[in-house]
């Protein structure tokens, strides 16, 4: 036997109420996991030899029984060092055996008890010496009277509230409070009603001091008040939602029972579908709330009646989008650079930036998809190139034609509200696609026009902008569907009729015009092929050396792209194809000059000599279009009048007013140029721009009619082998212009060697191929006066000598080596000439 372990430090600052009893024997038994307080009646099992041994020598003798809890509820064979110090003295009210090794008993608590020592008798039983605790309130200070009266009644407040609210505690148990005898009491039996796990039921217990003890069950009476009225309110909720399931469950079931009686059965079968497919899309709580209600309001909406198609429709609608489907990408950049390849032949900044993105998008998956937009003329292969980003990305493909396209709802879609509303081509595009991230394809964006059914344009912002896609709502949807994974492909051939917001949207890529070598490794590479493939040829069965090709190119076709050349080449496969079903036993064919011509008929397109003869009056122009860069002869005509300005060829106001700016300069330096002063009084200028038919505008050809009509005012010359775009200021300043690339290819084709240009537009040079700037000789001028020592010649009859009698030139006028002249007549294009001018 050993000393009692306290570790606890159960009588410390305790008053001096505490009496201890003689020390007396009785039988113990260690409890596990359980204590037992004064004033509780408590049931347990008993299963270990020296506790069914204790109880029964406690039976035989007719005694009361200690009962002690252990430290650690696995020691089997414990000491007193594994006990509390503090326990309590029962009495046995009822023993069961429940089997041969085990009994259950009932106990009552009487009052506390200190462990002293224990052993084991010779019957195997636990004896333990204890010393009774009892509590003599009467030598209790004034003041910690009234303040274990203050909790007493704290306490008995609180247990009323918890016995109300408690469902399976008895109601008369708070009446046992009022027959407490002593605060000690009164809180043992507030502890035997509470719910405490066995460490603070413990806690109580050793607690001693009746103030501490009443303040420890307090607490723990509010905390199990909050977590009953907890408990309720859930238990609440979730009563309410299930009478309101069950109320719908049973309404909802009269109601199929009345559509089928009157056979106007909503199609269980759809709903439960609808329902399934609900729980498999992810989308917010919104939006599936909203989905929800849409299926609800489908399943009481009768066959027959005619919302029942259109909540149908809308439905299908909704769960044919791709919420959650995405294709797999590609970011093998080498793969992808080769599919490129293997489609197109040049076309080098648009496959630099796909490339770019593949690489940016490998390494961050936060990038937004950039919206790009493909500018050029017709037939160089914007559409195509779309095909190919979305075939080496590994993603589906869409193409919205929007040529023409006025009505908002074209875009937004249509309201529900509307008979035959139906989703925006947007929307359907999703559909079409069945993949959140395909490549779409928004062709001819710069062909949209608006009405009084509203502006398309503004409703692409919304489209075209990485931080409002993420939300696009569809007119007709009217749920938010996230389109930031999409990657949009614009094309486009005029910029400037793309309003400014859309076209800021975008990060234009041009794509120029191609020059002869290029079109010759096209038609090589791909059209020849492709042509003998769909006219039903066998490979090689149509042959063509590179020099028919050139001769087909400029004597067939005079384009920036190569779609009339594709017709062109179809055109010969065809009268192949058209022999060989007369003649079966033809074979293959290699196609000669003699033959194309044959096959093509006479040449479109003649070769001119290399050098034009120069004329007075008539100067070649350069203009941008829509179809790419066009040569523009520009003539004048000084014949005596009244002063009167002529001006025809179908002009635009910006290219009338560059006229009369470039007179009003003539006017300036009419002294200089040995021009009478008064030729705008006594003569009449008549400024003419051939295909009169064809609309032209822009300022780039301010240059061009000024030294056309100082050419006619002075009767001087100006060579036939040189072309020129610029702007004109009244000071004779030459003003920089755009789309130089596609004039001087355009130039190039009609075999012109010598082209001046604005100074300003010299980085343009750096997008010219180097063969053509290699044998072209560009003049690169800031003032007229340098036009005019270039192009204009003396009047002495050689037709080969600038003229002296024009101001000295600007210096600092760069030229580069000078090529080869050759001529061609201007191009028959009737596309608009609108000059793009910066």
């Amino acid at each position: 036997m050993t000393g009692i372990k306290d570790d606890n430090n159960l009588e410390k600052n305790i008053e001096d109420i505490i009496v201890y009893g003689e020390s007396v024997e009785m039988p113990m038994i260690p409890l596990r996991g359980i204590s037992i307080s004064p004033s509780i009646l408590q049931s347990f099992d008993i299963g270990r030899l020296n506790s069914i041994e204790s109880f029964e020598l406690s039976m035989i003798n007719d005694e009361k029984i200690f009962l002690v809890s252990q430290f650690d509820s696995a020691v089997e064979e414990p000491t007193i060092e594994d006990l509390y110090t503090i326990g309590t003295v029962c009495n046995i009210k009822q023993v069961i055996r429940t089997s041969d090794t085990s009994i259950r008993v009932l106990v009552e608590g009487v009052s506390r008890a200190k462990l002293d020592e224990m052993w084991i008798d010779e019957n195997d039983a636990w004896i333990g010496r204890i010393l009774p605790i009892s509590f003599d309130e009467e030598k209790l200070s004034d003041d910690k009277r009234f303040t274990l009266e203050a909790y007493s009644r704290k306490l008995i407040k609180g247990f009323d509230e918890y016995v109300s609210l408690a469902v399976d505690i008895p109601s008369d148990a708070a009446m046992e409070l009022n027959d407490a005898e002593g605060y000690s009491m009164l809180a043992d039996i507030v502890s035997s009603s509470l719910f405490l796990k066995f460490s603070d039921r413990q806690k109580v217990l050793v607690t001693l001091d009746i103030e501490d003890r009443m303040k420890m069950l307090y607490e723990h009476l509010l905390e199990e008040i909050e977590v009953i009225k907890i408990d309720k309110k859930i238990n609440q909720d979730v009563r309410k939602q299930m009478n309101k399931i069950q109320k719908d469950y049973y309404l909802r079931e009269q109601m199929k029972a009345i559509q089928k009686e009157l056979g106007e059965s909503a199609g269980d079968d759809e709903t439960g579908e609808y329902r399934e497919k609900l729980k498999e899309i992810k989308v917010s709580k919104e939006t599936y709330e909203k989905i929800e209600k849409e299926i609800d309001k489908f399943e009481r909406t009768p066959i027959g009646s005619p919302d029942y198609n259109v909540s149908k429709n809308y439905l299908d609608v909704i769960f044919s989008l791709p919420w959650n489907n995405e294709s797999r990408n590609r970011f093998d950049i080498k793969k992808s650079e080769k599919i490129l390849n293997e489609d197109h032949f040049g076309l080098d900044d648009v496959k630099e930036r796909i490339l770019e993105y593949l690489a940016v998008r490998k390494q961050s998956k936060n990038l937004k998809a950039p919206i790009i937009c493909l500018a050029g003329p017709p037939g160089v292969g914007k559409t195509s190139i779309a095909k190919s980003v979305a075939r080496s990305l590994g993603r589906p493909f869409i193409r919205i034609s929007l040529g023409g396209v006025r009505d908002e709802a074209e875009i937004r879609g249509h309201r529900r509200t509307y008979i035959g509303a139906i989703p925006g081509r947007i929307i359907n595009a999703m559909k079409e696609a069945k993949a959140r991230n395909p490549v779409i394809l928004l062709d001819e964006i710069d062909k949209m026009s608006n009405d009084f059914k509203g502006d398309p344009t503004s409703a692409m912002l919304e489209v075209l902008d990485p931080e409002q896609n993420k939300y696009f709502v569809d007119h007709y949807l009217e749920l938010p569907f996230d389109l930031s994974k999409v990657l949009f492909v614009t094309t486009a051939n005029d910029l400037r009729s793309i309003p400014r917001p859309l076209y800021d949207r975008m990060e234009v890529i041009e794509i120029e015009g191609y020059i002869e070598e290029e079109k010759l490794e096209i038609v090589k590479r791909y059209i020849l092929r492709k042509q003998i493939k769909e006219n039903g040829l066998a490979n090689n069965f149509v042959t063509m050396d590179d020099d028919v090709i050139k001769f087909v190119i400029s004597r067939y076709t005079r384009e920036s792209g190569v779609r009339q050349l594709e017709r062109t080449i179809g055109k010969i496969c065809r009268k192949v194809v058209k022999e060989m079903v007369e003649n079966p036993k033809l074979e293959p064919v290699k196609i000669t000059k003699e033959l194309a011509v044959k096959y093509l008929g006479s040449e479109k397109f003649k070769e001119e000599p290399l050098a034009l003869k120069p004329q007075v009056g008539v100067v070649n122009g350069l203009a941008w279009t829509a179809v790419g860069g066009v040569t523009l002869e520009v003539e004048v005509n000084v014949v005596p009048g009244r002063g009167n300005i002529v001006l025809t060829g179908m002009m635009g106001d910006v290219m009338k007013e560059s006229a009369k700016t470039g007179i009003s300069y003539i006017r300036s330096v009419a002294d200089v140029l040995d021009i009478d002063q008064d030729f705008y009084k006594d003569k009449d200028i008549h400024i003419h721009i051939p295909e009169g038919a064809t609309p032209k505008d822009g300022p780039s050809a301010g240059i061009t009619m000024t030294l056309a009509t100082i050419s006619a005012l002075t009767d001087r010359a100006v060579p036939g082998n040189i072309a020129m775009t610029g702007e004109i200021t009244l000071r004779g300043r030459v003003l920089p212009v755009g789309g130089v690339r596609e004039k001087v290819l355009a130039a190039y084709r009609m075999g012109i060697r010598k082209i001046i240009l604005p100074k300003d537009c010299k980085s343009d040079l750096d997008r010219i191929p180097e063969n053509i700037k290699d044998d072209i000789e560009f003049v690169l001028v800031e003032h007229m006066n340098e036009v005019l020592e270039v192009a204009l010649m003396e009047d002495d009859g050689s037709g080969d000598k600038p003229s002296k009698a024009t101001k000295k030139s600007a210096k600092g006028a760069k030229k580069n080596v000078a090529g080869k002249s050759t001529s061609k007549k201007t191009s028959g294009k009737k596309e608009s000439l609108s000059d793009d001018d910066k």
